[in-house]
Formats: C-alpha cells, structure tokens, sequence
C-alpha cells in the first residue's frame, strides 16, 4: 500500500529552522520525482520545491529560494525540507508529493507555524 508520511513541523521563532521528512512506502522510490508543497488557511496549495529522481537537480519557488533546501535518500526512501531563516508568512500544512509518469502520491501533511 502506498504512504507518504510527513513529520517534523511544530512551532519555530522568525529566524529559526525546520527540517520536514517525508518517509515513503508502497511504491519504487527511485522512480518518482519528489515535491513539498504547501496551504495556508483561506489559500490555494502553493509550489514549494522539488528534486528529479536521482536527487541531482532542485527547483524552488522564489519565495523560499536561498532559505529552503530540499534533498532525498533513495536508500531510506525519505524526501527532506530543511527550512531556515523561516518567517511568519512561511506558516502553512506542509505536504510532499511523488510523481512518476501517471502515478501521483501525497501525504496528510504536517503543520509548520512560524511565530513569537
């Protein structure tokens, strides 16, 4: 059976750092290409980043470029975030994503709330 499964988030001050997992199950993780996404209250699901496959190529959204990192070990079949100099507006359900051909898998998310 197919899981992804989020953990990590929590509450952080402005300036601190998260890192997310993604621990995946049920499926050939070295064939998917892997995305974190995620949804604020009252807002649509927004792009964060991905990594291609062999985890030689990263793409971001200009709003998290330069703080976000995503990465992936296909041997542990985890897909990571690692989050710095997180501010309020970073505050969402964060959620990753498996994509391979036809096939596309998400996770429940988890909640990372950036305050003082």
């Amino acid at each position: 059976q197919v899981q992804l499964v989020e953990s990590g988030g929590g509450l952080v001050q402005p300036g601190g750092s998260l890192r997310l997992s993604c621990a995946a199950s049920g499926f050939t993780f070295s064939n998917y290409a892997m995305g974190w996404f995620r949804q604020a209250p009252g807002k649509e699901r927004e792009f964060v980043g991905a990594i291609i496959r062999g985890g030689g190529s990263t793409r971001y959204a200009d709003s998290v470029k330069g703080r976000f990192t995503i990465s992936r070990d296909n041997a542990k079949t985890t897909a990571y975030l690692q989050m710095n100099s997180l501010k309020p507006e970073d505050t969402a359900v964060y959620s990753c994503n498996a994509r391979f051909s036809r096939y596309s898998y998400w996770g429940q998310g988890t909640q990372v709330t950036v305050s003082s």
